[in-house]
């Protein structure tokens, strides 16, 4: 093999690489809902190497030397959706064995090539908190996922080592879900007493590891380790509570131990609004769900995000797919502001907020200079059950077109659009 040969042929393949990744995209003509501006009329977007260039009225901005040119007359053109509260990727959590697992990583459980991805695409999602189930007190460490296509977990992170960082938030519960014989709590005020019992003893786990001397420092512990990670504030709480007196508890366990907490569901939280306010906590809400399969869900009200803007509550939506399909999420807030909820505070419901909730804000949520390039084409008012996601963009890459046959089916098909042969389950199917 002649190395001076192939020397100059990797070279040109470098140089073309890189160049490809300086070709600028700009999006001209459509109606942008940039989130945290007004929305621009016969605008412009430019993006750049994954990134958001420049985002304003189409007359005001130039297209840079060589950029491709996407003409999105009629459309509307409106941040990526993220997802606060999603169990895609065929997740796995805790056992039956304890009801508190908090040592317990959801991204040990994630089949990334799983069709729940693809249709979450065509649903316009590109960001999603994956949870391990709500039938545990803590059922485990939950990740923040970025919707790229991949070949394993890892590349869809957003933090870099997944062994030691913090890769997303805890997953707790309370409520019938975790109710349950022993070794399970049997009643909602044993409940709250064992998620006490395991926050006092990682508060005495942490003034023994901040013994001096390295003998007397107890065991390498993963629960407490985790549980350390929540009392500092770096973990975020993301807790499963439907009843009013259920997010009450929420909010008083939260006090007392200065855990930063998501409330997801909050189908009573209209109730207890003033409440949640004065806690400075954020409610992601689901306003599609079934009482006939949850008594809790009992009193969903359509005007819950209405109640809870007024009183001045951060607002978001998720879709707990597959208990909503995630190709209806634009759903949500329509039906959102069909309660009363504005126009405004909804959108962002879908974006800037849930980016917020899972301190992601400074990447996502907003068609702001310098945030990932992570956005959605429609082709009507996002709040038209007519309105279709017709291209979903992550980092500057067309991951979902309707225009394509092969998308297409995600976005049309049934619930499960791969052939059997791809969905089976091997342990139900007498596999390994």
């Amino acid at each position: 093999m002649n190395l001076k040969r192939l020397l100059p042929l990797f070279m040109l393949a470098f140089l073309a690489q890189l160049h490809a990744q300086e070709v600028a995209h700009v999006f001209r003509g459509a109606t942008f809902y940039p989130i945290s501006s007004a929305a621009v009329s016969n605008g412009a977007l430019v993006i750049l190497n994954g990134k958001f260039v420049a985002c304003g009225a189409s007359g005001k901005i130039a297209s840079p030397a060589n950029a491709v040119e996407h003409d999105v007359h009629g459309k509307i053109i409106m941040p990526g959706l993220v997802d606060t509260h999603s169990h895609i990727g065929r997740v796995e959590g805790g056992d039956r064995s304890a009801t508190l697992h908090p040592d317990v990583r959801v991204l040990d459980a994630i089949d990334v090539r799983h069709n729940s991805f693809s249709r979450a695409r065509a649903g316009g999602i590109t960001t999603a908190n994956i949870m391990p189930g709500s039938g545990h007190l803590m059922s485990g460490q939950t990740v923040y996922v970025k919707l790229r296509k991949a070949d394993k977990i890892e590349d869809m992170l957003y933090c870099e080592d997944p062994l030691n960082g913090v890769c997303g938030g805890m997953k707790m519960a309370n409520g019938t879900n975790s109710l349950g014989k022993k070794p399970f709590s049997g009643t909602r005020a044993k409940s709250a007493a064992m998620v006490r019992q395991l926050y006092i003893k990682a508060q005495e786990y942490q003034k023994k590891m901040q013994a001096t001397d390295p003998d007397k420092r107890p065991a390498r512990d993963l629960q407490m380790e985790a549980l350390l990670q929540v009392l500092a504030g770096k973990r975020i709480v993301h807790f499963h509570t439907h009843r009013h007196d259920d997010i009450m508890t929420v909010l008083r366990l939260a006090k007392e131990f200065g855990f930063r907490v998501v409330i997801q569901h909050g189908t009573e939280a209209w109730k207890v609004a003033d409440e949640i306010a004065a806690a400075g906590v954020p409610c992601s809400i689901i306003v599609i769900d079934s009482p006939g399969g949850k008594l809790e869900a009992i009193e969903l009200s359509y005007k819950t995000g209405a109640i809870l803007e007024k009183a001045g509550v951060d607002v978001a939506f998720h879709t707990d797919d597959p208990i909503t399909d995630s190709r209806l999420f634009l759903r949500s807030a329509a039906i959102a502001v069909r309660g009363g909820m504005s126009r405004a505070k909804a959108l962002e419901g879908l974006t800037l907020a849930p980016a917020r909730m899972l301190d992601l804000a400074d990447r996502l949520g907003s068609l702001e200079k310098g945030k990932d390039a992570d956005f959605i084409v429609l082709s009507g008012d996002p709040l038209s059950v007519y309105t279709h996601v017709e291209q979903t963009w992550v980092e500057g890459e067309l991951l979902f077109d309707r225009a394509r046959p092969e998308d297409l089916k995600y976005a049309v098909g049934g619930y499960n659009v791969f052939p059997r042969s791809n969905t089976v389950d091997l342990e139900t199917e007498g596999g390994f």
